[in-house]
C-alpha cells in the first residue's frame, strides 16, 4: 500500500507540473525567448496549387496537432522555439515530413503529391524519437486506423495479424498473442502509446489488455528492440498508439459501432476529446459482447464467447515549454475458455454437478450441451476474468531554443487474472494472479552537435505477484529491472545512420511455498509440508546494442541494414513453475538456474517505390543462445514420465536456435488507373535448434509460410455526398506447416488453406463536403472454410469421432459492418 501512495503521490506531481508552470509568474525575458512566434503555413496539391482542406499537420514529439482549413491554411500557437519534425498528411496524397524551425517565424508552404503509392514518409515513434520510416533502418510497419477498419478483427490483435512478418497464437476469437517472425510470448514488448503494458505474458491464454477502438494506429517494428525498452523485447516491440491531439479550440467525438455476424459480436465505443487555452483531454468509454463462434465443422463451438467493458483517456496541459498528461486505462474481460471436449456423436459436453457420490463426495455428470447453451452470450466454466488498471504520466520539457528536452513516463498497473472452473462452485477462483508493476523511461534529448542527434536515457520497472487462488502453478515473487542507454543518429547526405547501447540488470526473488495434505499453504516445519515451490533469487546482467544505416540511392530506391544484439530474461514460468500449467495439458517443472537468452540478428533491406510500382524485399537471420525449450522427462526405463494427474512432466532447458527469413512486397497501381491497387505480400520464416535430435529440430509455433494478394478500388470523391469509396477483395493462401516440433507429439503438420476476404466502404458527406459517418462492411473467409491454423492452441483439443477430424477449428464466415460517426462539439 506504501508503494501504491507513492506512486500516486508522484504521478500526480509530475502531471500537475504543467498546470502550475502554466499559471505560476515567470521571468518576462526567459518567457518571450521560449516561446515561438505563431507557425502559420498552407498546404497546396502540388498539381493544381489550390489548398487542400481537411490535412493533419502533426508535430509528433510535442503531441501539437491541428488540421488545415477550407483554403489549405494552418496555424500553431505557443509552440516552443527548437528545431521539431513535422508530418503533413492528407487521404490520397503522399505524406511529408520536414524539419521545421519553429522560432524563425517563416511560414511553412507543403505541397502534396497526389499518388498510388505511400513514398514512405510516415513518421513512427516507437523508436528513440519520431523518426521518417524510410530513414530508419531498423524495420517497421505501420498499420493505420483506416486499414484496420477495413480489415475488422475479432480482437486487437487480430486486426494487425495480416501484416506481412507477424501472426497470432490464438485461443478462440478473444485470446490472441503476437508473433514477430516467429517469436512471441515475453519476446515481444507490446507499448500501450509508448508505454510497457505488463499483464502476464507468459501465458498461452492470456492476450493483450488494450482496448481496439482506443487505437489510431499500431507501429510494428520487426527485429530487437532491447535497445530502448530493456529485456523481452527480443523479437520485436507493437507500439498502439492513440489518436492524434485535436486542434487548440476544438472539442470533438466518434461513435463507433461494430456487428460481426458469426459470433454476433457488438462492439459499442464512444471518444470524447478537446483543447481548450492549451488543455486537453480524450475520454473513451466500449462495450464488447461476442458469444460463441461457428465453422462448418464444428458448428457453434461451446464456451467460446467474451464480453469486456474497458475505459480510457487522458487529461492535461500543452503549452511552450513542453507537455504534461496523466493517462488511464481500464481493461476489464470476462473470456469463456475452450476444452473442445466432445461426446461419440461429436456433441461438446460439459460437467454439471450430479449430487453426492456413495461416499458423500461431490460428483459431475458429463451431458451433451444443448443448443440454448450455444445461444446467447452466456459463458460457463471454465473461463476467466482479466482487469487490468494502468495510471501513468507522460511529460515533455524543452529546456532551451537549441532543441534539448526531457521526457518522463511513469506508471502503474495492477493486473488481476482470475480463473474460475469448479462445476461446482462457479464462483471459486481457482487461479488467481495479482500483477502490480511501477515502470518508468527516463529520456534526455541532447541538442544537436554537428549534425548528432544524441539521446540517453534509463528505463526500468519494479513488480510484484501474489498468488490469491486456491491453485498455484507459478510462486509469488518480486521482480526489479533498471537499464541504461545511449542512442545517436547522423545524416551524412543521403544515408542516415544510426546506433545505441544499453546495459540491464534484472533480479527476481521468487518465495517458498509449502503445502499440506489438503493443499493448503502450511508452514515449513509442519509435519505434512510438502514443498511446492523452492525459493529462489536470481539477477541477470546483460548488454544489447543496435547500429544500422539507411541509404536513399534516390527518390526511388532506398537500401538498409542493421545488426542488432538483444536478450530475453528467463521468466517466472520457466525459472519456477511446478505443476499442471492450464490449456497445455502437461505439467511443467522450471529451472531456476537458466541463463539469459541472447540474439544477434541481422537485417537487410531494399526497396523501390515509383508513382505506380513499389518492390521491397526485408530479410532477416536470428541467431539465439540460450533458447528456452521444454522437454520431456523420461523414467530410468526410458518411458515417459507421467505426474499423479497422467500429465506428461516436461523440465524448461536450453539450447541454440537460428531463425531466417523474411518479406517481400510487391504493389501495382497501373497508369491511368491510379484508383486501382494490387497488393502482394510473401513472408516466411524457418526456425530450427541446433545440434537436436530430428523430432526437435524445428522450433514449436512457428507460422507457416503465407501468401497475400489484395485487390483494391479506392475513388476520391463520386457526387457531392460520396467521398473516399473504397472495394477491396484479398486472396490469403496459408501453406502447409510440414516443419514442426514433433518430440513428445507436441505438435503435428498442418494442411495449407487458402481464405478470399472482401470488403467495401465509404464516407458520407453534406452538402457542405463535411463527413456524417463512415460505413465499413468486411467479410472474412467468405466462402466458409473449414481451416486450423498452425497458431491455434484448440488445434490439439480431443478427436472429433462424428467428422474424423482432430481439435476445433477456426472461425467460419464472419460479416463484419462497422459504423463511424464524427461528431463536432466546439
Amino acid at each position: 500500500m506504501s508503494h501504491s501512495l507513492t506512486l500516486t503521490a508522484l504521478l500526480l506531481s509530475a502531471s500537475v507540473f504543467g498546470a502550475v508552470a502554466q499559471t505560476a509568474p515567470l521571468p518576462a525575458a526567459p518567457r518571450t525567448r521560449a516561446v515561438a512566434p505563431p507557425l502559420t503555413g498552407r498546404v497546396l496539391d502540388a498539381a493544381t496549387g489550390e489548398g487542400l482542406p481537411g490535412a493533419t499537420v502533426l508535430f509528433s514529439d510535442l503531441k501539437r496537432g491541428t488540421a488545415s482549413e477550407a483554403d489549405g491554411r494552418f496555424s500553431f500557437a505557443n509552440l516552443p522555439r527548437g528545431r521539431f519534425t513535422l508530418q503533413i498528411r492528407s487521404l490520397g496524397y503522399n505524406t511529408v515530413t520536414q524539419t521545421v524551425d519553429t522560432g524563425s517565424g517563416q511560414p511553412v508552404e507543403v505541397k502534396l503529391i497526389a499518388a498510388a503509392t505511400e513514398i514512405g514518409q510516415v513518421v513512427v515513434t516507437g523508436v528513440s524519437q519520431a523518426t521518417e520510416l524510410r530513414r530508419s533502418p531498423v524495420p517497421t510497419t505501420v498499420v493505420d486506423r483506416t486499414r484496420l477498419n477495413q480489415t475488422s478483427g475479432s480482437n486487437l490483435i487480430d486486426a494487425i495479424a495480416h501484416t506481412p512478418g507477424v501472426s497470432q497464437i490464438t485461443t478462440g476469437a478473444a485470446i490472441s498473442k503476437p508473433v514477430v517472425r516467429g517469436l512471441g510470448y515475453n519476446r515481444v514488448v507490446t507499448l500501450n502509446n509508448g508505454a510497457r503494458q505488463e499483464g502476464q505474458q507468459w501465458g498461452d491464454e492470456h492476450g493483450v489488455e488494450i482496448d481496439e477502438f482506443s487505437v489510431d494506429h499500431a507501429e510494428i517494428i520487426k527485429g530487437p528492440g532491447s535497445l530502448l525498452y530493456g529485456s523481452d523485447a527480443m523479437a520485436g516491440v507493437i507500439n498502439f498508439v492513440a489518436p492524434d491531439p485535436v486542434a487548440e479550440g476544438r472539442i470533438t467525438g466518434v461513435a463507433t459501432a461494430n456487428y460481426q455476424t458469426n459470433n454476433h459480436q457488438q462492439g459499442y465505443s464512444f471518444q470524447n476529446a478537446g483543447n481548450l487555452n492549451g488543455l486537453n483531454w480524450l475520454a473513451r468509454g466500449t462495450r464488447k459482447v461476442a458469444g460463441a463462434y461457428r465453422n462448418r465443422y464444428d458448428g457453434r463451438v461451446y464456451n467460446s464467447g467474451f464480453n469486456e467493458w474497458d475505459a480510457n483517456g487522458y487529461v492535461g496541459v500543452n503549452k511552450s515549454w513542453g507537455y504534461s498528461h496523466l493517462a488511464f486505462s481500464s481493461f476489464n474481460q470476462r473470456v469463456g475458455l475452450t476444452e473442445g471436449a466432445r461426446d461419440e456423436a461429436g456433441r461438446f459436453t460439459k460437467e454439471v454437478p450430479a449430487g453426492l457420490d456413495q461416499a458423500g463426495a461431490d460428483s459431475a455428470a458429463v451431458l451433451p450441451v444443448t443448443d440454448a447453451d450455444l445461444r446467447g452470450y452466456g459463458l460457463a466454466v471454465p473461463q476467466q476474468q482479466i482487469n487490468h488498471l494502468r495510471i501513468g504520466t507522460e511529460n515533455n520539457f524543452i529546456l532551451g531554443e537549441n532543441g534539448s528536452r526531457v521526457t518522463l513516463q511513469a506508471s502503474y498497473q495492477q493486473n488481476l487474472r482470475r480463473e474460475y472452473g469448479n462445476v461446482f462452485d462457479p464462483k471459486e477462483t481457482s487461479l488467481y494472479f495479482q500483477l502490480r508493476t511501477v515502470d518508468y523511461a527516463l529520456r534526455y534529448f541532447l541538442p544537436e552537435m554537428s549534425g548528432w542527434n544524441l539521446t540517453v536515457g534509463t528505463s526500468g520497472l519494479h513488480q510484484q505477484n501474489r498468488n490469491l487462488g486456491v491453485e498455484f502453478l507459478i510462486p509469488a515473487y518480486r521482480l526489479n529491472e533498471g537499464g541504461l542507454f545511449g542512442v545517436a543518429k547522423k545524416t551524412f547526405g543521403a544515408v542516415d545512420i544510426s546506433g545505441g547501447l544499453r546495459y540491464d540488470v534484472r533480479r527476481i526473488v521468487a518465495d517458498a511455498l509449502w503445502l499440506d495434505g489438503d493443499e493448503q499453504p502450511t508452514t515449513s516445519d509442519a509435519p505434512d509440508a510438502e514443498t511446492k515451490f523452492a525459493g529462489f533469487a536470481t539477477t541477470f546482467r546483460n548488454y544489447s546494442g543496435s547500429v544500422g544505416a539507411a541509404y536513399n540511392v534516390n527518390e526511388r530506391w532506398t537500401l538498409k541494414g542493421n545488426l542488432s544484439r538483444g536478450f530475453r530474461a528467463p521468466n517466472i514460468a520457466e525459472l519456477g513453475s511446478n505443476g499442471i500449467h492450464e490449456g497445455t495439458i502437461r505439467y511443467e517443472i522450471g529451472q531456476p538456474n537458466l541463463a539469459a537468452e541472447t540474439s544477434l540478428q541481422v537485417d537487410a533491406g531494399v526497396s523501390y517505390v515509383s508513382d505506380h510500382v513499389r518492390f521491397s524485399v526485408d530479410a532477416f537471420a536470428n541467431s539465439i543462445d540460450n533458447y528456452i525449450f521444454t522437454r520431456r522427462l523420461l523414467t530410468p526405463s526410458g518411458a515417459d514420465s507421467l505426474s499423479v494427474e497422467g500429465d506428461g512432466v516436461f523440465r524448461y532447458e536450453q539450447g541454440q536456435a537460428r531463425l531466417l527469413g523474411g518479406e517481400v512486397s510487391l504493389d501495382f497501381h497501373p497508369h491511368p488507373l491510379d484508383w486501382l491497387h494490387f497488393e502482394n505480400s510473401f513472408s516466411m520464416v524457418r526456425a530450427e535448434q541446433l545440434d537436436r535430435p530430428e523430432a526437435e529440430r524445428y522450433l514449436p509455433f512457428i507460422p507457416a509460410d503465407r501468401l497475400q494478394s489484395e485487390l483494391r478500388a479506392n475513388f476520391r470523391r463520386q457526387g457531392k455526398r460520396i467521398t473516399n469509396p473504397y472495394a477491396r477483395v484479398q486472396l490469403e493462401h496459408t501453406f502447409a506447416q510440414n516443419r514442426f516440433f514433433s518430440a513428445f507429439d507436441t505438435e503435428t503438420a498442418t494442411p495449407g488453406y487458402t481464405l478470399i476476404n472482401a470488403g467495401l466502404g465509404s464516407d458520407l458527406a453534406n452538402a457542405q463536403g463535411q463527413t456524417l459517418f463512415s460505413v465499413f462492411i468486411t467479410a472474412n473467409n467468405l466462402f466458409d472454410v473449414g481451416y486450423q491454423s498452425h497458431l491455434s492452441r484448440l488445434k490439439y483439443a480431443d478427436f472429433n469421432a462424428a467428422n474424423g477430424r482432430r481439435g476445433v477449428f477456426n472461425q467460419g464466415r464472419n460479416v463484419s459492418v462497422r459504423l463511424v460517426v464524427p461528431l463536432a462539439f466546439k
